[in-house]
């Protein structure tokens, strides 16, 4: 989650030399990291990722996780949907969970990473209200109206399926 921000690419590469000689084999990451997530590294995880699997050749001995940027309300994010192109292109659109969206995060994430799939793709922030950072009850009337279908979500992921380009979602 760090990589890039708090860590060096050196310091990146020994840790995951080290971790992958002793049999760790999930690299878990997202289109967000690192933190704390800004506009100036912004993605830069998944290119650490992605430029240490192309240098040490060994995508068949691992399992790579990351993730999809849903909305963040309140939150000014929209270098994480610019991030998906390249070169960056920042319009102010902000991360929703649109089959477009997921399309293009996933497409980035694949670019950066080096990779011609994912073996498990996850939505980091769900489009719907869902009470968060420590609440426990579910408010109705907190519930976004104009949030993207989960069926619109779900049917995108599927098709990433079909089309190889994603093993598992979550």
């Amino acid at each position: 989650m760090t990589w890039g921000e708090q860590n060096t690419e050196e310091e990146a590469f020994e840790q995951l030399d080290y971790c992958l000689k002793r049999g760790v084999n999930f690299i878990d990451t997202a289109e967000l990291y690192p933190v704390p997530p800004t506009a100036q590294t912004g993605s830069r995880t998944e290119t650490i990722i992605g430029r240490w699997l192309a240098s040490r050749q060994c995508r068949d001995k691992v399992i790579i996780a990351t993730k999809v940027s849903g909305p963040t309300p309140g939150l000014e994010r929209s270098y994480i949907v610019a991030n998906r192109q390249d070169p960056p292109n920042n319009d102010g659109t902000q991360p929703q969970l649109t089959a477009a969206q997921i399309r293009s995060a996933c497409e980035g994430s694949l670019r950066r990473l080096q990779t011609s799939y994912i073996d498990l793709y996850q939505i980091h922030w769900p489009a719907r209200y869902t009470p968060l950072w420590g609440a426990r009850q579910y408010h109705v009337e907190k519930e976004r109206q104009n949030a993207v279908s989960i069926e619109e979500q779900v049917r995108t992921m599927g098709d990433l399926i079909k089309e190889g380009k994603i093993k598992h979602w979550g």
